[in-house]
């Protein structure tokens, strides 16, 4: 069966060799160098413990040092599946979402056309090449070289130039012996609308050669010489052979470059990625006169994992930037994302270059914006949220937003960070002169020591540190015997303050993992921090003593216990709170009067405390229908109404 010209081409360009073959193997981490596409692992094809078949993801083979196996994505499939070529092609097709053609008796006949067009283009570049250098190309040498764009620079990316006559290219390829018909279909030439001969599509242009990603000439760029032109970049037509949405300028050295660890940087235009590569930063791209596409965006994927997009620093650089973002949020991948470097405003990077030289653009691919962080830009910038309103609808935006990533894993990554981003901006750090309280690190302080007289109050001197300490294990507790109950109450487990730094990593664990599952909680607690920290924590008495430990898996019974512990916390948050208002009051009141105040703010919470008490009965049976023995409840109750502040002393 015979198949279409390019399409084996495009079907290798959608797939990861290394995806394709990470199948059937396990690879070698330590030798291998994901970054870069270069993969190791034993060879599939014969017994071995070392490591010797290797992947060139980049260049889409592979090759054991060993048997001396060796070929592509389809040869790898043939292999392994023991099939036949054509299936192969459509097992990748599948994976791929391709669709695999007919069979197409004149496939070679299309094939061959394909080589003719290229030839032809071929002649195209050479004959724009001989005009730049030639007298009629004598303005565009002098504005080039008044873009910093030597000899070695042109030549390098064959640059050229088409004349203003109307005919000059096309006259010259008919003497050449190209068929008509290949240079239309190239686009090179219209057809006149009044009978006549055709006439070149370029003319008096700088002329850019546009190459796929194995280097062939597929289409021209041209900027205009003529200030008053009303196209300054007009690009090659659609044809056989080209189709923009699925083309990067500067592909292949890219590629190559991207290879050798240089940052893959993708500009706007032509003159941006020349500039870059004179600079040294080889790895530079452009989308051809559109926004990016996504499959432009899976083309930078294959070459590197986190692209940077460099914008020129105006309103239309940024409108560009945040439609890729809206581009890229569901074809996100875990390890596959996008850094934006913005430039400085009204300039793009060839300017830097030329006023601040190759330092300053690294400095800012080095500084470039996380996706997420360029996200929360757009979301935010220049506006207040000054209301529960406007709050509430930047909360909806980003679980919009967030909801377009497939990736499940990444996407709970992104509501995290967004949900951190939201915290800071809601609850700014306050600062005030005189006695007003200062806020460090998400706690209150006192900005100086109490008045010796009233020293002796129990919201001076109670052990809520012990308390919240004990609340905490209860609460860890319950999450990690009942993980499924976690997204309910993630928001508030955020906001615990886990002074106790075993504390801190275990709430950071489970909720990075809660959705994994009871076991793979556990293990991943065991393998991040060593399992007796995990026994330590669950054999904590008033730990044991929780309905969640001693029935896991009960969801209704996790979720009491934690809203019972995490009110209580609250609500010494409220006390602290008063504490803090009161102290803040001190000056010039008198001790009479802050005792009351402090005694009352001891009753509100002895109040809120004893309301705890109407949830008993839904301790007696848990989810699954098992009654819980009364002697449990009521200690773990009592356990809980023991964490509790003393009398006020006298």
């Amino acid at each position: 069966m015979s198949l279409p010209p390019g399409f084996l081409d495009e079907l290798q360009g959608r797939l990861s060799l290394s995806q394709v073959v990470g199948r059937k193997v396990s690879w070698d981490m330590r030798k291998s160098n994901q970054a870069k596409g270069d993969m190791w692992a034993p060879c599939p094809f014969h017994q071995e413990k070392t490591a010797s078949f290797h992947v060139d993801d980049r260049k889409g083979f592979y090759y054991c040092f060993g048997c001396h196996a060796k070929g592509d994505a389809i040869s790898f499939i043939r292999e392994t599946e023991n099939v036949e070529f054509i299936e192969a092609v459509k097992i990748l097709a599948g994976e791929a979402g391709m669709s695999v053609p007919e069979r197409d008796p004149q496939a070679q006949a299309k094939a061959d056309r394909r080589t003719q067009l290229v030839e032809v283009m071929d002649q195209a570049v050479r004959y724009f090449g001989m005009q730049l250098r030639g007298s009629a190309g004598a303005a565009a040498r002098d504005y080039l070289v008044g873009r910093k764009l030597d000899a070695a620079t042109q030549a390098r990316f064959d640059l050229g130039f088409a004349p203003e006559g109307w005919q000059g290219l096309w006259d010259h390829l008919s003497g050449k012996g190209m068929p008509p018909e290949l240079i239309l279909a190239c686009g090179l030439a219209k057809e006149s609308g009044k009978g006549g001969k055709p006439y070149d599509t370029f003319r008096n242009r700088i002329m850019f050669p546009i190459r796929d990603a194995r280097g062939r000439c597929i289409a021209f760029g041209g900027r205009a010489m003529d200030p008053n032109d009303n196209a300054k970049y007009l690009n090659s037509p659609e044809t056989e052979i080209f189709d923009k949405s699925r083309t990067l300028y500067n592909h292949a050295p890219a590629r190559e470059a991207a290879g050798k660890a240089q940052p893959l940087i993708v500009a706007e235009g032509y003159m941006d990625v020349i500039a870059l590569v004179a600079a040294g930063f080889d790895a530079a791209v452009a989308p051809l006169g559109t926004a990016v596409t996504e499959h432009q965006l899976q083309l930078l994927w294959r070459v590197t994992d986190e692209p940077v997009i460099m914008l020129d620093g105006d309103t239309a650089g940024l409108r560009a930037a945040y439609r890729v973002i809206d581009l890229a949020l569901p074809l996100l991948e875990a390890g596959k994302s996008l850094r934006f470097a913005l430039m400085p405003e009204g300039q793009d990077p060839d300017d830097v270059l030329r006023a601040e030289g190759a330092g300053a653009v690294q400095a800012r691919v080095d500084d470039a914006l996380s996706l997420v962080r360029l996200l929360w830009q757009r979301e935010t910038e220049g506006r207040r949220f000054d209301s529960p309103e406007r709050k509430a609808a930047l909360e909806r935006v980003c679980r919009e937003k967030t909801a377009l990533i497939r990736d499940p894993s990444l996407r709970f990554h992104y509501e995290r960070e967004l949900k951190d981003l939201r915290w800071k901006l809601f609850n700014p750090r306050r600062t005030a002169g005189g006695g007003a309280a200062r806020a460090r690190g998400g706690r209150w302080d006192l900005p100086e020591p109490a008045r010796a007289t009233t020293k002796s109050s129990l919201l001076v001197t109670g052990g809520s540190n012990t308390e919240t300490h004990l609340l905490e294990a209860v609460i860890l507790a319950t999450m990690i015997c009942c993980p499924e109950v976690v997204d309910s109450f993630d928001s508030q487990v955020d906001r615990l303050e886990c002074r106790d730094p075993d504390h801190a990593m275990l709430r950071t664990l489970i909720l990075r993992h809660a959705s994994e599952g009871a076991e793979t909680l556990r293990a991943r607690i065991n393998a991040e921090l060593g399992s007796e920290r995990l026994e330590k924590l669950l054999s904590l008495p008033h730990v044991t003593l929780a309905p969640p430990v001693r029935h896991p898996g009960d969801a209704a019974l996790a979720s009491l216990t934690l809203r019972e512990a995490l009110g209580k916390l609250l609500t010494q948050r409220g006390v602290q709170a008063e504490v803090t208002e009161a102290t803040a009051d001190m000056a010039g009141l008198a001790d009479e009067a802050i005792t009351w105040r402090l005694g009352q703010a001891a009753q509100a919470r002895n109040r809120a405390l004893c309301s705890q008490e109407d949830d008993d009965a839904e301790y007696e049976h848990g989810e699954n229908g098992a009654p819980i023995k009364r002697d449990e409840k009521e200690q773990f109750a009592a356990l809980l109404s023991s964490i509790n502040y003393s009398k006020p002393r006298r």
